[in-house]
């Protein structure tokens, strides 16, 4: 290991022990500092952000016997919910999870240039070595260690340098949220005049999704919570739809080209029946619920594409990247919190009355 100045044995981290509520969340001072090793680099995190994926794993929702929407088991966990990780493989515990991370390079492994160091650096969240299979992928804060702790290792190829005057709380804001949207928008190749919807809008992938689509020229509808109507239009949406209002009353049947949701639940029928002819849904979320109605006969009579999204494409965090120093985007921070008050910072997460991104800092 490479290093360009003294580091400490030891640091403060968040241990996340078991399945369950936030007492499984374990807030240490005197956590072994990791080492990176061939490949990687060791990060001096500065931020984290606080997302979806850090409460589905702690309560256990991406078990297969869970059909719960995401709010249910927020605090305590959910009953009867399997160890399993995102992928179907069981998790191991004790893990320090966090998928957002913004810092700087304290120290190299073998085979990274030294000149690394002291690089300001986001890291790309879900690893897989180029030209890999989809099947090998892993997920930063989920199969190893992540950001909620004052240090981590990455993949150097996946810690990618950028040069803003965003602040830390900005940047942390970025990997885990705007990945998924971009990912989303990627897959589903919306192009400059078409229109797309956007469920969740307020949310942090929501938000990134309404400004990315944006950026692309499309016409964006956004639903959310008619109280955060004009933030989401602010952020660049052309029309917003109330959470709870009859879409297809709204809009019309074959009214949108592509549909970019995270929310699932009852209302997935109804977004596949708002698609044109040949229209794309993307989906890389479910906080209404995972079990859905699908009436096959809107699927193939109107020659619709289903796209699940969620290992990134290559192309996806380097023009994130080009986009942040363009200054082409800017994410909106709805509160930050320091690291050992997590609960609240979930808490917080939870009651989804903020728009955009909660931030751990350090």
């Amino acid at each position: 290991m490479s290093a360009a100045l003294a580091l400490p044995e030891r640091m403060r981290a968040v241990l996340l022990t078991g399945n369950g509520g936030f007492d499984k969340l374990d807030c240490r001072d005197d956590e072994l500092l990791p080492r990176p090793g061939p490949g990687e680099v060791l990060i001096r995190v500065a931020a984290a952000g606080v997302n979806n994926t850090d409460i589905n794993t702690r309560i256990g929702w991406y078990s297969k016997a869970v059909a719960e929407a995401t709010q249910v088991g927020g605090a305590s966990g959910i009953a009867g919910a399997e160890n399993d990780g995102w992928s179907g493989v069981a998790f191991h515990f004790p893990r320090i999870q966090g998928a957002d991370a913004c810092g700087r390079i304290v120290a190299v492994g073998e085979g990274v240039a030294a000149s690394r160091i002291g690089s300001r650096v986001l890291v790309e969240p879900v690893f897989r070595a180029e030209g890999a299979a989809l099947a090998s992928a892993i997920y930063f804060g989920s199969e190893i260690d992540g950001a909620f702790a004052e240090y981590a290792v990455a993949p150097s190829r996946h810690a990618h340098a950028v040069d803003c005057a965003w602040s830390d709380a900005e940047l942390a804001s970025i990997p885990c949220a705007y990945s998924a949207a971009e990912n989303m928008l990627t897959r589903a190749g919306l192009a400059a005049g078409e229109t797309v919807l956007v469920t969740g809008a307020s949310g942090g992938v929501g938000s990134a999704a309404v400004q990315l689509a944006k950026r692309r020229g499309a016409r964006v509808i956004g639903v959310a919570r008619a109280d955060k109507a004009a933030a989401v239009r602010a952020i660049g949406a052309d029309r917003t739809i109330d959470r709870g209002a009859d879409l297809l009353n709204e809009l019309g049947r074959e009214s949108v080209e592509v549909v970019i949701d995270v929310v699932g639940g009852s209302q997935f029928d109804e977004l596949l029946q708002l698609l044109k002819r040949g229209g794309r849904y993307a989906v890389a979320g479910a906080i209404a619920g995972p079990i859905v109605s699908l009436d096959l006969r809107t699927l193939y009579l109107k020659d619709l594409r289903l796209l699940g999204c969620t290992v990134i494409e290559p192309t996806v965090f380097p023009n994130l990247v080009s986009y942040i120093e363009r200054g082409e985007i800017r994410p909106l921070v709805a509160a930050t919190y320091p690291l050992n008050e997590i609960v609240a910072a979930q808490q917080a997460f939870l009651e989804k009355a903020h728009i955009g991104k909660i931030v751990l800092l350090f």
